[in-house]
């Protein structure tokens, strides 16, 4: 009487690598997809805190006899940033302050620059930004003496006397007012042309642009806010 065995045949090392080989290659595939994705969702996560922004800064412009928050006395940040304190009670926030508030955290904001240095941390851990990432077009605050604005901006003005709102920046992405790119990163100082941000306008809308930078512009004149694109470009800070 014969018996038979059943021999369980298990993988061969060349089998392994070739499976491991084939993994490798999907993952190379897939990664530069999921990146993308990724970058497609904090996008759209950005668009949607711009328009609830942008839309709490025209409330209180109809409840402010059609007035933009004013300009602030103090130098940026607080120009571009300290506008949050204001926006709470139509935000729908409780509370002393707008501190912290997930609507003015962009999901893309994951570093900043210390002049040409990349600091790895976002603007909406920090105090001096008002806990923000995204930027009012406040760039007209006083100076000198007698003080007066010295550069662009909305601050104060009535916003039927924006000539041109669906051009006009309201709030922006802080990132735009250098400017650089937290959603399409490239390997470059805190300062560099057509960088893309998410920017709101004065008509409501959200839209991803380039930001221009002229880099032969002099000191005072060195940060993208401080003055308005040539022709071609989706934008501009003055309200005239």
């Amino acid at each position: 009487m014969s018996t038979k065995s059943n021999a369980t045949k298990g993988f061969t090392l060349l089998e392994l690598l070739l499976v491991v080989a084939v993994i490798a290659i999907l993952a190379a595939l897939l990664l530069p997809t999921l990146g993308r994705a990724r970058s497609k969702a904090r996008q759209a996560s950005c668009v949607n805190n711009l328009r609830q922004i942008n839309l709490g800064v025209r409330m209180y412009a109809d409840d402010s006899a059609d007035a933009f928050p004013p300009p602030t006395n103090n130098f940026p940040p607080d120009a571009f940033t300290a506008y949050t304190k204001r926006m709470k009670t139509y935000l729908g926030m409780t509370g002393e302050s707008s501190e912290r508030a997930t609507l003015f955290a962009c999901p893309a904001d994951t570093f900043h620059y210390d002049f040409a240095d990349r600091i790895s941390s976002s603007m909406h851990d920090q105090s001096r930004y008002h806990y923000s990432s995204y930027a009012f077009n406040g760039g007209n605050f006083p100076m000198g003496n007698p003080p007066v604005p010295r550069w662009l901006g909305i601050a104060g003005r009535k916003l039927s006397s924006v000539s041109s709102p669906a051009k006009t920046v309201l709030v922006s992405e802080f990132a735009a007012l250098l400017p650089y790119s937290w959603h399409q990163p490239v390997g470059a100082s805190g300062h560099y042309n057509n960088a893309m941000n998410m920017v709101s306008f004065v008509d409501g809308h959200v839209s991803f642009i380039k930001m221009y930078w002229d880099e032969t512009k002099p000191i005072d004149r060195i940060e993208a806010w401080q003055y308005d694109p040539p022709a071609g470009y989706d934008y501009k800070w003055s309200g005239d």
